[in-house]
């Protein structure tokens, strides 16, 4: 059965279409018109082998946080959708990636509660024309409509694309790990029986 999505969103302020393999190569095709965030989105297909292919415009002649916060809801849908009922899947998931200096820990648990606990402390910059504080707006429209618990960890760093890129490839690392099939699981990894 294959685990992907074909997610369309269409607002006043962005048009966004993304497709995702769960189970994919580590493909991708991203092009969302804010160069930064595509970076992260490339790292991130790869570093969790998903197959992710992105096609999006939004009104970033105002800013950037409009296409960045739908993009996070777009994904955030496709992995739900793609998912279904998570019937044998691991559920809970776990990186801890180094970047240079950096070092960053995602942890996720797949149980249909979205929160998101984001403990990465940057300086109000700027990388290139991008925010980084519309990182965090990124995975909490991410989480809140995956319905995925997020904790996103940096214990050290000190230069801001190696820590957000910490960040990209150990969230998807983890999510990697969360979505895999285990053959023992019957039904789903909750003495509830549903997720």
């Amino acid at each position: 059965m294959a685990r992907s999505a074909v997610i369309e969103r269409i607002t006043k302020e962005t048009q966004i279409k993304l497709s995702l393999d769960i189970d994919g190569k580590g493909e991708s095709q991203i092009c969302t018109s804010v160069p930064f965030l595509d970076h992260m989105l490339d790292l991130f297909a790869r570093h969790g082998l998903f197959n992710l292919k992105i096609e999006a415009h939004g009104d970033i002649d105002i800013d950037f946080h409009h296409t960045v916060e739908d993009i996070g809801i777009v994904l955030g849908s496709a992995f739900k959708e793609a998912l279904g009922d998570k019937c044998g899947i691991r559920r809970y998931g776990q990186a801890s990636v180094p970047m240079d200096e950096t070092l960053a820990s995602v942890a996720t648990d797949l149980s249909g509660r979205p929160y998101l606990v984001y403990n990465v402390r940057l300086p109000k910059v700027k990388i290139g024309d991008f925010d980084v504080e519309l990182v965090r707006e990124f995975f909490q429209g991410f989480v809140n409509h995956c319905g995925a618990n997020l904790h996103v960890n940096v214990m050290y760093g000190e230069n801001v694309h190696h820590i957000l890129e910490a960040c990209f490839k150990a969230a998807a690392r983890a999510l990697d790990m969360a979505t895999q099939m285990d053959p023992r699981i019957e039904g789903v990894m909750s003495t509830k029986g549903k997720l």
